[in-house]
């Protein structure tokens, strides 16, 4: 175990800072880091927060984050960033909104930069909730800018996820419906004090009354409304879990930058961790997203050992003009390229 490992596992904020930005920049050595870390891991309650921009979802990561620290609870925060197109840095920087919670080190926040692509980002921010999770923090929270594909995919690393929607935005609710809707956990009308939120309250009422239940997947299964903080419902009267109960997403009415509503928020969060225990499904989703990290892993490391096979054989041009000259095509150089490692395999497979 190296020095700076043992000093993350002691508690010291400093160490834990330097891994993150190991992790981030995909430094020598990260990877070794994250799996000694790895069996450290597993007592965090990860919460993801999304939504379309000017939601108001740093607001009300502010005050969540507070309301956990006053409840004597440790806080890690993993904001995604934009990038600045010229330094590649977070514009947003290390966030002064967060200025009610500075200088609390049992309150950590870190912003990751996006530096133009969220794709790899996911694996980045997998890490980094590994980190938190491993130094011991009871809430993790990873709020993302947006809510585009790649950033659902980045809150998925978490046990609970919320999506929130300012009141007034039909052209927002419509958006659920492009994935976002599926994957919410608790929906937050955040602005509430605005016109508009009593209708933007209605439409999400109507499109979950209209989602498909998934009782068996890793996030939420019911096709029905919930109470004022969640449900679970069950359709057998039987005590005993059959598999049959569903989670009923909750909507939340917030103001966050007055803080109303956020002990609502928070008691749907808890509502939710709880069913996940209740029911073993937060296991389902541990394996689910172990299965995901194996593949992306396999993927990413997969495609550099080809491009360093492609450079070895003098890079992939001479088989673009071989292609566009038609003395081969595309599938015949995929299968000259594999052949060594597909051999390899092979000799492996025979030799077991």
């Amino acid at each position: 175990m190296s020095d700076l490992v043992a000093d993350l596992l002691a508690g010291k904020h400093s160490a834990l800072a330097r891994v993150i930005t190991l992790i981030e920049n995909r430094s020598s050595g990260y990877r070794e880091i994250i799996s000694d870390l790895h069996q450290h891991t597993g007592t965090a309650d990860v919460i993801g927060v999304t939504g379309s921009p000017g939601a108001g979802k740093s607001t009300l990561v502010d005050k969540v984050a507070a309301t956990y620290r006053e409840q004597g609870q440790t806080v890690g925060v993993i904001a995604i960033d934009p990038s600045s197109p010229f330094s590649g840095g977070a514009v947003l920087g290390d966030r002064i909104r967060m200025a009610s919670n500075a200088g609390d080190m049992d309150m950590f926040f870190r912003s990751m930069s996006a530096r133009g692509s969220l794709g790899g980002l996911s694996t980045a921010t997998t890490d980094a909730v590994t980190a938190l999770d491993a130094f011991g923090k009871d809430k993790i929270i990873v709020e993302t800018v947006g809510a585009g594909q790649n950033e659902v995919d980045i809150v998925r690393t978490a046990d609970t996820v919320a999506v929130l929607v300012p009141p007034g935005s039909g052209d927002d609710v419509q958006m659920l419906k492009a994935g976002i809707l599926e994957i919410g956990d608790v929906f937050v009308v955040n602005k509430a004090d605005l016109d508009g939120a009593d209708r933007t309250v209605q439409q999400l009422r109507e499109m979950l009354q209209g989602r498909s239940g998934r009782p068996d997947s890793g996030h939420h299964g019911p096709t029905e409304l919930a109470g004022d903080h969640g449900d679970a419902s069950d359709d057998d009267s039987d005590d005993e879990d059959d598999g049959s109960e569903t989670w009923n997403p909750p909507i939340v009415e917030t103001v966050a930058n007055r803080g109303e509503g956020v002990e609502d928020f928070l008691d749907a969060l808890a509502n939710h961790g709880d069913y996940l225990d209740r029911t073993g499904r937060r296991e389902g989703q541990a394996r689910e997203r172990f299965a995901a990290e194996i593949r992306t892993l396999l993927r990413e490391d997969a495609n550099e050992l080809l491009v360093d096979e492609l450079d070895r054989r003098g890079g992939i041009e001479q088989y673009v003009d071989a292609v566009i000259e038609r003395n081969t095509d595309p599938y015949t150089v995929v299968d000259e390229v594999l052949a060594p490692l597909r051999a390899c395999l092979d000799e492996r497979r025979d030799g077991a």
